[in-house]
């Protein structure tokens, strides 16, 4: 989570992170542009890499 958060922080993204005993929910969106966008998926590739 950590390296996640501040791969985030550094781009100016900020998903929804829900962590619950030994599980971690990540929401990826772009709120002000209304959905999916390259940001929402270059951090999924950092997170598929980290997992």
């Amino acid at each position: 989570m950590s390296r996640v958060a501040l791969y985030a922080e550094k781009h100016d993204h900020h998903p929804e992170w829900f962590n619950v005993y030994n599980r971690v929910d990540i929401k990826l969106t772009t709120h002000d542009a209304g959905g999916l966008t390259e940001k929402d998926l270059s951090l999924a590739e950092l997170i598929d890499g980290a997992a």
